[in-house]
């Protein structure tokens, strides 16, 4: 039965691929007014639809909560809209009068989408729009436990295309997901690019299938709070940060590093917002339900801190957000040391920010290289000094990293999917948006004559210090082009090469 299923999945794959080749060539003819007006009504109406999805989403999953799932919606629904409203993405988008350079779009075509199950709707408006924006048509295939809210999602945002002026199929989602399906969605000749977020195994099989794919890596996020911090507005910051959603966002801390001198003060303003530390036996019992056969215990990601207390046999009062527990070690091994897409932090002090920032490294080297750094500090000198060595492609600098990461609080691009370099092995460190769905064909105009390559040139590459007779003997034209035999170079060349020896 399982087998009859994989091979459904298969085969409807290959349908939807096939329908949206069809789409998104009538789509690439349009222009980039009627462009603008479907992207404008898809957001419109996922914008609309952001607090009914959230609640699908959240019961359909079990991760998170529908009040920080309708935010996440509006977050790809309104603030990435206004990052891309205005983008050039039809025809010449880019001229440059002094090097004669034009430039012109082409989308890539057809983009098979990943959703993971812990942001499902947000991930679909957000690549439904930068796809389209772009002028390509996208297939989704959803994680399985998502499934209900994913095809809802994917359904609302192809009828607002479809409505504004989209060709059919030009946003499809599969109805029948399964890993052979998935892998046959990401490796299918129709397919042109891959859009895949979610976990390793599914960004690993991405990079694997021989197309050209923006993956995503994990967030083991460090933050760093310096002596100099606003310890009140730091706290603030990553108590909402890291209790939104329940941690689901990859962006959101997972240890705090703090000075010696101020940590009672910062531990006494985290309880203010919210923090729960753990004693020495809480940790221990907490700690028994992070891990599971050695990687991340799936039962705790995205639940809140009162449900992961049933889980280790703990009460916890309900205004508390986040969980935090002291911790000296680092490693893959150690439970609070690792991604916990969950209100779980863990705290470790220091003693000057230079011991500080080799924490930080180490944190990111245990799980979340090329990912996102935080730091919360007024001294420019050293958040630089700590911008210089942390292998991170986002430093977000007194704000939460979850929103930080995101653009949701900073002024880097707004994206649900966020690049981590060759630091965590992906093809870019950007959040990608629709320019980076793109081909960029460049016109260039000749603006100079290649130059001749003089004798004298030719012997000072060569680092030839000394003329034989056999190069006195070559001479020029009235060009000053050179005038030399085969049996001239032969000469030379084997001087050089004895002169080698």
């Amino acid at each position: 039965m399982m087998a009859d299923f994989d091979l459904l999945s298969i085969q409807e794959a290959r349908n939807l691929l096939q329908k949206a080749r069809e789409a998104q060539k009538k789509l690439a003819e349009l222009s980039q007014e009627q462009i603008d007006r479907i992207v404008e009504n898809m957001a419109l109406e996922a914008e609309k639809h952001a607090s009914f999805l959230a609640r699908m989403a959240t019961e359909e999953t079990g991760f998170g909560n529908e009040t920080d799932k309708t935010t996440k919606n509006l977050f790809a629904a309104k603030e990435v809209y206004a990052a891309i409203k205005d983008m050039k993405t039809v025809g010449i988008i880019g001229t440059d009068e002094n090097k004669q350079v034009w430039e012109i779009a082409e989308p890539v075509g057809v983009i098979a989408g990943v959703v993971p199950s812990t942001n499902p709707t947000s991930t679909i408006i957000f690549k439904s729009l930068i796809a389209v924006k772009a002028r390509n048509a996208i297939v989704f295939s959803p994680h399985p436990s998502a499934l209900k809210c994913s095809l809802e999602a994917a359904k609302i945002m192809a009828k607002a295309a479809q409505e504004a002026g989209a060709p059919k199929n030009i946003i499809q989602c599969m109805e029948y997901p399964s890993l052979p399906g998935t892998r046959e969605l990401m490796s299918h000749k129709l397919t042109d690019v891959i859009l895949a977020t979610g976990g390793p195994g599914m960004v690993k099989a991405a990079y694997s299938s021989g197309k050209p794919a923006y993956g995503v890596g994990p967030g083991n996020v460090p933050v760093y709070v310096h002596t100099s911090a606003d310890l009140d507005q730091a706290a603030r910051h990553i108590i909402e940060s890291k209790s939104f959603d329940y941690g689901t966002i990859c962006a959101s801390e997972q240890a705090v590093v703090v000075e010696r001198e101020i940590k009672q003060a910062f531990i006494d303003k985290l309880k203010k917002y919210g923090a729960y530390l753990l004693s020495e036996m809480e940790k221990e019992r907490v700690e028994s339900v992070i891990l599971t056969g050695g990687a991340l215990n799936p039962k705790i990601v995205g639940k809140s801190p009162q449900t992961i207390g049933k889980m280790a046999g703990l009460s916890f009062p309900s205004d508390v957000k986040v969980l935090v527990g002291e911790e000296k070690e680092i490693g893959k091994d150690i439970p609070f040391a690792i991604e916990k897409l969950s209100p779980i932090l863990a705290l470790y002090t220091v003693d000057g920010w230079e011991e500080g920032c080799d924490v930080c490294i180490r944190l990111l080297e245990t799980g979340g290289l090329g990912h996102t750094f935080g730091i919360h500090c007024q001294d420019h000198a050293v958040i630089k000094a700590f911008a210089l060595k942390q292998p991170s492609s986002r430093i977000v600098v007194n704000s939460g990293t979850t929103f930080g990461g995101i653009g949701a609080t900073t002024g880097i691009f707004p994206s649900l999917t966020l690049g981590c370099g060759s630091y965590g092995n992906n093809i870019t460190s950007d959040n990608i948006g629709p320019q980076h769905l793109m081909n960029v064909k460049r016109v260039a105009f000749g603006i100079r004559e290649m130059n001749n390559t003089t004798k004298s040139e030719i012997l000072q590459s060569a680092k030839i210090t000394e003329v034989s007779e056999t190069e006195k003997n070559v001479s020029m034209d009235q060009g000053g082009n050179l005038t030399i035999s085969r049996e001239e170079i032969t000469e030379i060349v084997k001087r050089i090469l004895a002169e080698m020896k």
